[in-house]
């Protein structure tokens, strides 16, 4: 019996040994997959407001515009009377930059504070990287139509990829806001059209690029521009040339960036009064009073079209010239801030950690 006995118990021995080493389950058939982990569950797309935080108001109103009712915009500098260039962000303005999803940006070496130490999942919109600027470049890009169509597009680009349920919405945005975009760049023309051969001289070159898009061109002395452009104070020289063009009315206006209020500015604007020429003030960030972007520069277009008509019709006072005309009136009746389709946000409301 024994002999009989021996195998049966070699062969219950391998298979207990076998079993350890494929696992119990496999030979006693039972099921692995309730043990299996399961695939996660798809990402629910984000339905509150993005938070969106920009450097400067002017490009917070634009980020408004193409966002619309699913942005929530913060602008950090907001008043005419801060200086971004030299601005320091204090604590709770970079709190506020590194919660933000999305941080828009000039660039250029303008608001270098602005994307210092963003969150790696912060998405930064630069003005400059968009049109290729670098630091030394003038960085007053917001005058720029180039600038303002290509951040345009990019932010519309970005808020659907945060939110691709809502594409179309931010696509009907970004087309408003192109017809908008599209008034002011026919009335630029028209003034170009208009007034050929205008010049103006700078007391710093903010609104270089939009004088450009006018067709104007500049008559500031070189080396006043060259000391301005290095942060210095122009020499007694340099002061003296730029008065001489303003006293033998070798331009058509003066532009005057009165958040850079100087002696130097104080005395070119004095010089440029007492010499009847037309001094137009320009602030770098939107002035409170500003809908939008956009309404800001048809306003200062407004102006520099009302100063050049004002100087043309004491000129020509002997010829032969319509009413509508004496009076400076555009040939266009067009709003940039008047089409429906689109929300128009209102500066006054985008708050300002930066103070």
């Amino acid at each position: 019996m024994r002999s009989h006995q021996r195998p049966f118990f070699r062969i219950l021995a391998a298979g207990i040994t076998l079993c350890t080493v494929l696992g119990t389950a496999s030979c006693f058939g039972a099921s692995s997959e309730p043990n299996q982990p399961t695939a996660p569950d798809a990402p629910k797309e984000q339905t509150t407001p993005i938070n969106v935080v920009a450097s400067v108001n002017q490009w917070g109103a634009l980020a408004e515009q193409i966002g619309g009712a699913h942005v929530k915009v913060t602008s950090i500098l907001s008043s005419t009377t801060e200086d971004a260039h030299t601005f320091e962000p204090k604590t709770t303005a970079v709190d506020t930059l590194q919660k933000a999803q999305v941080v828009v940006s000039n660039g250029a070496g303008y608001d270098s504070w602005a994307t210092k130490n963003l969150e790696r999942d912060t998405v930064s919109v630069s003005a400059a990287q968009m049109v290729g600027a670098v630091e030394g470049d003038n960085p007053h890009l917001w005058f720029s139509s180039d600038a303002r169509n290509a951040m345009a597009k990019e932010l519309a680009d970005t808020y659907s990829r945060i939110m691709p349920k809502q594409r179309k919405y931010f696509t009907n945005k970004l087309k408003a806001w192109n017809r908008r975009e599209t008034v002011i760049e026919r009335s630029m023309k028209e003034f170009s059209d208009t007034h050929k051969n205008v010049s103006y001289a700078a007391t710093e070159p903010v609104a270089y690029y939009l004088l450009s898009d006018m067709g104007l061109s500049d008559k500031t002395p070189e080396s006043y521009t060259q000391s301005i452009s290095e942060g210095s104070q122009p020499s007694s020289k340099e002061l003296q040339d730029f008065q001489k063009i303003l006293e033998g009315h070798q331009v058509d206006m003066l532009i005057n960036n009165v958040q850079k209020a100087e002696d130097a500015t104080n005395i070119l604007t004095g010089t440029a009064h007492k010499s009847d020429v037309p001094v137009i003030d320009v602030t770098e960030q939107m002035p409170a009073d500003s809908k939008s972007l956009i309404s800001w520069i048809a306003q200062l277009i407004k102006q520099m079209n009302e100063a050049v008509s004002s100087k043309d019709d004491a000129t020509s006072s002997d010829s032969d010239v319509s009413p509508s005309e004496s009076n400076g009136e555009q040939p266009s009746s067009d709003n940039p801030d008047s089409d429906s389709d689109a929300a128009t946000p209102d500066n006054t409301g985008q708050t300002d950690p930066g103070k």
